[in-house]
């Protein structure tokens, strides 16, 4: 009893204060400090092995993503073969099977004369001269007067100029041409004031909402470093409603193919002589001939209008597209 508790523990301090002998002050590692040691540093390594084999956010969003606005896959024109090739094969294929038709078909002397001395190809050029013409005018018609109509000194005057590019539309096509006969008498000027003034609503209306859905922040800024009123709109607006306007003038041009047909009641030519005469007659190779060259027109300036509409839209707006 008397040598237990009068004799120092080795393991706990001395009663003077100083520090024992142990393990534990000679400034070594004891043996549970260096197993922790060695299983802290292997969860450290197991740590830098799995980071390793984990994707870092930044390679996973490198440039070379497809879906990075910034990479060639992204801005890339959107035109892809198909887009070239369906349609033109398609159309082929459709006036090749209307050739084959005809060569098998019994035509009668009427017949023969309705499609002889060039006949077709005449109607097929007037047609497609009274499409350009009156497509070119509705563009300088209807593209500045929407851009006129979104300025702020003219903006009271847009539901008037609305109002009467409706009716324009609503008003039939045949009932239109025939009011401009009977004003302007028979001829092709006739025929493309109607088609102009049938097909004005769409072009006339995306201006409009193109230019009015820019977003102001935008206009905003352009004004604050310092572009003139001219510079932001043909700079900023225009091309920021570049697909819109585009959108438009595609439906126009489509609409005007088809009005055109009925051009031949007021003495304007085109393909609706190939298709009345067929109805007048009784000649079914004549009136399909003229509806199947009329419904090829459309869809070929269709697809040419979709080209158009791909390739001039700015670059900027397909990476958001």
């Amino acid at each position: 009893m008397s040598t237990s508790s009068s004799g120092p523990s080795s393991s706990g301090p001395s009663s003077s204060g100083r520090p024992s002998s142990g393990p534990a002050s000679s400034g070594r590692p004891s043996s549970g400090s260096s197993s922790s040691g060695s299983s802290s540093s292997g969860l450290a390594s197991s740590g830098s092995d799995e980071a390793e084999n984990e994707p870092s956010p930044s390679s996973s969003s490198s440039p070379s993503s497809p879906s990075s606005p910034s990479s060639p896959a992204g801005t890339k024109r959107r035109v892809g073969w198909r887009k070239l090739t369906f349609l033109p094969v398609v159309l082929i294929a459709v006036l090749l099977a209307t050739w084959l038709w005809f060569q098998q078909a019994d035509l009668d002397a009427l017949s023969e004369n309705a499609l002889s001395d060039g006949q077709v190809t005449k109607a097929l050029w007037q047609h497609v001269q009274l499409t350009v013409i009156s497509t070119f005018f509705v563009l300088i018609i209807a593209i500045p007067l929407g851009v006129l109509l979104t300025r702020q000194a003219f903006r009271r005057a847009t539901p008037v100029a609305m109002a009467f590019a409706n009716m324009g539309q609503a008003t039939p096509a045949i009932g239109l041409l025939a009011l401009l006969v009977i004003w302007l008498g028979i001829g092709r000027r006739a025929a493309l004031i109607g088609i102009i003034i049938y097909a004005v609503l769409p072009v006339l209306s995306n201006t409009i909402a193109g230019l009015k859905a820019n977003d102001p922040t935008l206009l905003e800024a352009a004004r604050g470093i310092g572009m003139s009123p001219m510079g932001v709109l043909t700079r900023v607006e225009l091309p920021l409603a570049v697909p819109l306007i585009l959108a438009g003038v595609r439906t126009a041009l489509v609409l005007n193919v088809g009005t055109a047909t009925l051009a031949t009641f007021g003495g304007g030519g085109g393909l609706g002589v190939l298709i009345t005469t067929g109805i007048t007659s009784q000649r079914m190779p004549v009136l399909v001939l003229g509806s199947v060259l009329t419904v090829a027109l459309a869809l070929l300036v269709d697809w040419l209008a979709s080209l158009a509409e791909l390739l001039l839209r700015p670059r900027g707006l397909e990476a958001g597209a």
